[in-house]
């Protein structure tokens, strides 16, 4: 191999920390769904005292679902930030770390993949329910577009899991 191509394709193996900034900036992102989150939080501790303990019940499930929205949103940053950075960019040395998530050790990007869209069913489903329970206020050509999308998410995900699990049974019968 000419020196030419030796260096081309170093160069090109490291333009993978070209993706670093964009792993931070979804950390500064993670920044501002904390902050969000907490303000969240202050509202309802501020509701509940200024109502003298009298916030409806659909009001506080409202609200508590939207702080789960918040933390499910934050957890697929993490599983996006850890895992992108660990598949596409550089290993992260945490072997015999006890903080170390059990997913991280057999991540791939089918692996992260199969992650993120059952994370977003989840942040979909709390969409939905939130929608459910406010469905008086809501027109219903809505609530029928946030079920149709959530459905979408649904096969969308069912679809990328059975071909990730056809290309896992083609490597295995490769290897024989």
């Amino acid at each position: 191999m000419s020196k030419g191509s030796q260096q081309l394709e170093r160069f090109i193996f490291w333009s993978r920390w070209l993706q670093a900034p964009l792993y931070l900036g979804l950390i500064v992102a993670q920044g501002i769904y904390v902050y969000l989150f907490m303000a969240e939080l202050g509202h309802l501790i501020a509701s509940v005292f200024e109502s003298g303990g009298h916030i409806s019940e659909t009001e506080t499930m409202l609200v508590v679902l939207g702080l789960i929205d918040v933390v499910m949103i934050a957890n697929l940053l993490i599983m996006v930030i850890i895992g992108g950075y660990e598949t596409f960019v550089s290993r992260l040395e945490l072997q015999d770390h006890p903080d170390q998530p059990e997913w991280l050790s057999h991540v791939n990007a089918g692996v992260l993949k199969i992650k993120l869209s059952t994370a977003i069913i989840g942040i979909s489903s709390i969409h939905l329910l939130k929608t459910f329970i406010n469905a008086a206020n809501l027109a219903e050509h809505t609530i029928m577009w946030q079920v149709i999308i959530h459905v979408v998410f649904l096969l969308s995900a069912m679809a990328m899991a059975y071909v990730d699990k056809m290309m896992n049974q083609t490597v295995l019968l490769s290897k024989h």
